[in-house]
């Protein structure tokens, strides 16, 4: 596949990395003549120095012959110019903008984007992704990651084991005996900065990171096995009223019995935000400062989620949060530079907004029939769900007997309401969803499964 990605940034430079990776010919476009010189010289990719909207920069960059035009500069106006040139001097047949501006999608002027007006096939929102990404999360506050598929009936959830878990010590297959009336697997293991498929006979050890497949209805007995049931929070103290913020805020109090205080240090902002919600209380103060938190009743908050514009309050004020008393803390960092800093500042989740996107955008990029797709363990693997074709290599095999590529798991089978596990005997048959976790290298091979194509591998 050859590919046009415009703007080298945060998003556009995993974007371009994804995509080469797999051996599709990336082009890539930006202003910043720096930018491309760091791009193609980290990845394997072609860099076009000029404006992602001019005809003549994206002729240069080859948009007659590409496959897929991917916008995703600072600009929604000149992502959506990039899509519309393509489309209108040189016929790319798909075409995806990343669209910040929330009044661009807002539901009175839904035909906005279409052939006929804007041709953009896909749209991707940064701020709704990495808020609804938010909103999953508090569903399942024992973990620290949450990704569902299938419509929801099936989550891949990230869990830790420390000294004190029932299972540490614990092998896949002996827990698995030990729980056979659980919906659940274990898919994926980070260790030592490792991430592999676990054998059966793999046992899990302290400070493992583990990533469970698990049924809808069973997620609250899968973290008490695992020693992480927590009760899903009441008491919220939000850091940040920008668009990430209010969308959280509004969702949040849509939530009975949920009590939400808001702070931003910008006074503005914290009028508009107290206009625009009903329920929520909102404090004009910085969140770096404890008179300020207390006052939010962050002693008595069982979550704190810093979402300001400023990785370093994120953290900082996670930490001040966690201190006065609040009993976890969620961070929106977009520098992945910290992510190490984690553990030792004692922040149970941290949100990337650049992976969330990512992995929208990846999800409509993907061949063959991918429903549904999240980047996992840091970018290292994904979880990929497809819907299986009649010319499908996977139709006919039996599930608790199928032999899989290396760094490749199957998470579930979703047939109709019913979700089987790769333990169940269960013959796979056209039109079944099923889920995969993959590590990165091997992820082409698990778009192989799903493609409209009678070849395996």
């Amino acid at each position: 596949m050859k590919a046009v990605v415009c703007g080298a940034g945060r998003v556009g430079y995993g974007i371009a990395r994804e995509l080469a990776r797999e051996g599709n010919a990336v082009t890539v476009v930006d202003w910043s003549a720096e930018l491309i010189d760091r791009i193609t010289t980290d990845l394997d990719v072609r860099g076009v120095v000029g404006h992602g909207s001019h005809p003549d920069v994206l002729k240069r960059a080859g948009a007659k012959e590409a496959d897929l035009l991917v916008a995703v500069t600072y600009s929604d106006e000149t992502n959506m110019i990039a899509c519309q040139v393509a489309h209108s001097l040189f016929n790319t047949p798909t075409r995806i903008a990343r669209v910040r501006a929330q009044s661009y999608l807002d539901r009175q002027w839904r035909d906005l984007f279409s052939t006929d007006n804007l041709p953009v096939d896909v749209t991707i929102s940064p701020e709704l992704e990495v808020s609804r990404s938010i909103l999953q999360r508090l569903e399942t506050p024992g973990a620290f990651t949450t990704a569902p598929f299938a419509n929801g009936r099936v989550q891949i959830l990230g869990v830790r084991v420390d000294e004190t878990s029932p299972v540490a010590g614990s092998s896949r297959d002996q827990i698995l005996d030990l729980f056979p009336d659980l919906a659940l697997d274990i898919v994926g293991i980070l260790r030592d900065k490792t991430l592999f498929v676990p054998e059966g006979h793999d046992p899990l050890m302290p400070e493992d990171e583990v990533y469970l497949s698990v049924a809808a209805g069973h997620v609250g007995r899968a973290l008490d096995v695992f020693g992480r049931a927590v009760q899903r929070a009441r008491r919220v103290v939000l850091v940040g009223a920008g668009n990430i913020g209010l969308y959280v805020a509004q969702a949040l109090e849509r939530v009975s019995g949920v009590k939400v205080r808001l702070i931003e240090g910008d006074k503005a902002r914290a009028e508009h935000a107290a206009d625009t919600l009903r329920r929520t209380v909102v404090l004009h103060g910085d969140g770096l400062d404890r008179q300020v938190l207390r006052e939010a009743g962050v002693e008595d908050a069982e979550l704190a989620i810093c979402l300001t514009n400023d990785d370093k309050v994120n953290l900082l004020s996670s930490v001040m949060a966690k201190r006065e008393g609040a009993q976890r803390t969620l961070a929106l960092v977009n520098d992945e530079a910290f992510r190490p800093v984690k553990a030792a500042l004692d922040i149970d989740v941290m949100i990337d907004p650049r992976t969330v996107t990512i992995s929208t955008i990846l999800q409509h990029i993907r061949r063959g029939r991918i429903t549904g797709l999240q980047t996992l363990g840091g970018g290292e693997a994904e979880a990929l769900e497809g819907v299986v074709l009649s010319t499908s290599p996977l139709v006919g095999k039996q599930l608790d007997e199928m032999e899989l590529p290396e760094d490749v798991a199957v998470c579930a089978l979703v047939r109709g309401e019913k979700v089987h596990f790769r333990r169940d005997s269960v013959t796979i048959e056209e039109n079944d969803r099923v889920v995969f976790f993959a590590l990165k290298s091997a992820v082409s091979k698990v778009e192989q499964l799903f493609r409209v194509s009678l070849e395996y591998f």
